[in-house]
């Protein structure tokens, strides 16, 4: 499958983006479907997965400001990042496997898109 990522930029603390992962080449709801980020100096990390039945995990540093979602209708995956903080500065990856439950290994995931920045000043 084929993943590009959309919606980056830049906005202040507090801020609100929303970044978009088009999905081609296969149906997007029979992938495990995650978000990851990385920064320079740091490894890549989970931000949120999706199951493949729509379960739903985030890293305990975006839980309840991030929202993964997916639009099966127009194969979208979605990250809605509300209260933006500034250590939220990062490239931001698409990621998919064709696993039932998405795999805790970053190294798991098989397709990943070109990344998109996202940066939140203070």
């Amino acid at each position: 499958i084929q993943l590009v990522e959309s919606g980056g930029g830049s906005v202040p603390a507090g801020g609100s983006l929303r970044l978009s992962c088009a999905v081609s080449g296969a149906t997007s709801t029979s992938y495990c479907m995650a978000w990851f980020r990385q920064t320079l100096d740091q490894e890549r990390e989970g931000v949120a997965t999706m199951d493949v039945d729509g379960t739903t995990n985030y890293a305990e540093s975006v839980k309840g400001r991030f929202t993964i979602s997916q639009v099966s209708a127009n194969h979208t995956l979605y990250l809605q990042m509300d209260s933006l903080k500034p250590e939220d500065t990062a490239t931001y990856y698409c990621a998919g496997v064709r696993f039932w439950q998405c795999p805790a290994r970053t190294d798991q995931y098989r397709f990943w898109g070109q990344g998109t920045q996202v940066t939140v000043s203070s």
